[in-house]
């Protein structure tokens, strides 16, 4: 893998001797064929399609049996996110990063270079920086990346024993109805809705729990604190909704409101920030915790 000026990393492809083309072009066409040819020919153009070791190919170059080859995506515009992430902490094992709104952890859809992983391996130069757990791109805050590849695994783990204390600000409505009950555990059973977009609550033993804690009031709002004991999809924005506090600028709960691709409004951020993540690191024992310096403000 290489990682090129933009913090981008290439993927991989094999060119096997069981199969024959006239040129490389005709073997990614082939292969490929979900890309557009079009696309093919302006990544060749472009130096985007290259040998193991980096040095750049043509279209028209001999299919080469046994060759392994790199490319890179190629986006013709993508959204320009204009805030900035801060690096919070950094060993030899993790890099703990303070993501803004509306950034991406990771290269999806219209975002390649747009993502807090391509910045941070941009800014740092760790070509092998990999997050260990993910946040929503509408959502500010706490993301952990592994440095070394090989202890990925067991940092990864962490979450899925539910050994990491996560902490969330959020911005709802108050409600006196339900701020008579607080603080409390809220469960119920989260699974996929008919939008992949959307979680839904249904009926069923439960399979996700938040606890809910009111931090300050200004009326019609009011901030809570959340600690997830679960980490499914939506978790949080959904569990909201259910109470009839749908967190604030909240884009797809209780209504699914269409992203704008290109222009985006970036005065109505989501009212969501993990605020704190605490645990017993797996590598070098020691206790971690870290606290956001971001803030949602409820004026």
């Amino acid at each position: 893998m290489q990682v090129n000026s933009e913090g981008v990393s290439s993927s991989r492809v094999y060119l096997p001797a069981s199969e024959s083309y006239p040129t490389l072009l005709d073997f990614f066409i082939a292969n490929f064929p979900h890309i557009e040819p079009s696309e093919w020919g302006a990544r060749f153009s472009e130096g985007l399609v290259m040998t193991a070791d980096g040095q750049p190919v043509a279209a028209s170059d001999a299919y080469q049996p046994n060759a392994h080859l790199l490319y890179f995506r190629r986006l013709a515009r993508e959204p320009e996110i204009p805030f900035e992430e801060e690096i919070l902490y950094q060993d030899e094992h993790i890099l703990v990063a303070d993501k803004p709104h509306f950034l991406p952890v990771t290269p999806s859809g219209l975002y390649l270079h747009q993502t807090l992983l391509n910045r941070l391996k941009k800014k740092t130069g760790l070509q092998h920086l990999s997050p260990i757990h993910r946040i929503d791109r509408d959502t500010a805050g706490l993301v952990i990346f592994c440095i070394q590849p090989n202890e990925r695994a067991h940092y990864q783990n962490l979450f899925r024993d539910r050994a990491v204390t996560k902490v969330y600000e959020v911005i709802a409505p108050y409600s006196e109805e339900l701020s008579a009950k607080l603080p409390m555990m809220y469960q119920s059973r989260l699974e996929e809705s008919e939008h992949f977009l959307q979680m839904r609550e249904v009926a069923g033993e439960p399979n996700a729990d938040t606890y809910i804690e009111l931090i300050e009031v200004v009326k019609p709002w009011a901030k809570y604190r959340l600690t997830p004991g679960s980490g499914k999809k939506h978790q949080l924005r959904c569990h909201l909704n259910a109470l009839g506090i749908a967190i604030k600028f909240d884009q797809i709960y209780p209504v699914l409101t269409p992203y704008q691709e290109y222009d985006l409004d970036f005065s109505k951020p989501l009212q969501l920030l993990a605020k704190e993540i605490t645990f017993v690191d797996p590598v070098t024992g020691e206790n971690r915790s870290f606290v956001s310096r971001r803030e949602i403000h409820l004026i």
